[in-house]
């Protein structure tokens, strides 16, 4: 069985530019991704795929591979995850690869032990096409509002207004960190979100989506609690 993590790492960030590679901490951001997934033992090789040839050198340095440098039509504002996943896996041309770990390089908090937890779970569930990091809302989805016009709102779910909040069922969402799935599951497209998946649970204060400065204040904040924590 062969593994392989598989980091993306476009060098076009608009809103916080050259944001995978941007000083987090004292580190390039990009780093802490490599260095998870090298510490957590899981991977006969760690891959940044990336169309920018400054990421290549940084990725190289802490320790990853950059086999080939991205096609640029792999590289614009609507490359999706997957079709990124599916040309490594054409591009390495190996029969013996059998999982492969998608991990943004935007997740600071990611722990080599999650990801561990990770392999174990797909490889032990037969029916299973990915297993990816989750965690659970801060608040009630349920009463969520919609903004109307003049700032006036109303209830997403108004019948869910007289509901105690211990009644209403607990949701989750993307974290946002790593994807483990099945060759076959990336090469075939098969749908992340989909009941052939397996969620494992990462707490909330280690997940930070990272897409605008506030977001990257946040995250620093985060990462500096969990540290001292």
């Amino acid at each position: 069985m062969t593994s392989i993590a598989v980091i993306p790492a476009r060098g076009g960030s608009k809103r916080i530019p050259r944001k995978n590679i941007k000083n987090f901490h004292g580190n390039p951001l990009i780093s802490y991704s490599i260095r998870a997934a090298i510490n957590s033992g899981c991977f006969d090789r760690v891959i940044v795929s990336t169309d920018d040839e400054e990421i290549a050198e940084i990725a190289i340095r802490y320790g990853a591979e950059v086999p080939f440098i991205r096609n640029e039509k792999l590289s614009n504002d609507f490359s999706g995850t997957t079709p990124v996943i599916q040309d490594v896996i054409e591009k390495l041309e190996n029969p013996n690869l059998e999982y492969i770990c998608c991990i943004y390089a935007t997740a600071p908090m990611i722990s080599s032990k999650d990801i561990i937890t990770g392999l174990n779970t797909i490889k032990a569930k037969l029916d299973c096409d990915y297993a990816f990091s989750i965690t659970s809302y801060a608040f009630p989805i349920q009463r969520s509002l919609l903004l109307q016009k003049e700032g006036r709102v109303s209830m997403h779910n108004a019948e869910m207004f007289d509901v105690r909040s211990q009644d209403l069922e607990e949701c989750w969402h993307d974290a946002g960190q790593f994807y483990w799935g099945t060759k076959q599951a990336w090469q075939e497209g098969l749908p992340i979100f989909s009941s052939n998946s397996i969620g494992i649970k990462i707490p909330r204060y280690r997940v930070q989506d990272i897409d605008t400065l506030e977001d990257w204040d946040m995250a620093e904040i985060l990462y500096r609690a969990w540290r001292q924590g």
